[in-house]
């Protein structure tokens, strides 16, 4: 297909199907997208965090992105706000296209619903942001550390974090 209608044409089909689906949540709640960014052949649409689950379920039900295939969250940085933002990868089994959510949180409540009702898969994906970044996902039915010690000091992947922790730590 790249050979016929060259590389800047299947991106432009690419991003075209995507901005599609974009234009499917708008119409079905216009307050439901934040932003809309495109780069690399990827869109992104940044979401209210009330209503990233319901978002999620019409993907999933009327758009056929059937899966989750990675939920991350990332620090900005302290000096930001919102600090913090978790993204949600889908990706769709039947059509092949991929879109990505996120979600904004501040530093004063990093908090947001759990996809675990939407797909299972959400569980490790949530409880290794929460390990890592101290993100909390409401609603989890088991949100403990996966990665890190249960008695760990802090969240490693936070950028205040010290580089060499806040006291040395054995695993004796």
């Amino acid at each position: 297909m790249v050979g016929r209608l060259g590389r800047n044409k299947v991106g432009k089909l690419v991003m075209a199907s995507l901005l599609d689906f974009v234009e499917k949540i708008r119409e079905k709640n216009g307050e439901w997208v934040s932003a809309v960014a495109e780069a690399h052949g990827e869109v992104t649409v940044t979401v209210p965090r009330e209503a990233v689950i319901d978002i999620c379920e019409f993907l999933r039900d009327t758009q056929g992105f059937d899966m989750l295939a990675d939920l991350c969250g990332a620090d900005r940085g302290p000096e930001e706000d919102p600090r913090f933002e978790v993204n949600y990868h889908l990706f769709s089994t039947t059509h092949h296209k991929r879109l990505r959510l996120k979600v904004l949180l501040s530093d004063d409540d990093p908090s947001v619903e759990s996809a675990t009702t939407v797909w299972r898969t959400a569980e490790w994906h949530e409880r290794e942001t929460y390990d890592l970044l101290g993100i909390k996902f409401t609603g989890h039915p088991d949100l403990r550390r996966i990665l890190l010690p249960s008695d760990f000091d802090g969240h490693a992947l936070r950028k205040d974090y010290p580089l060499r922790g806040y006291e040395p730590y054995s695993m004796n």
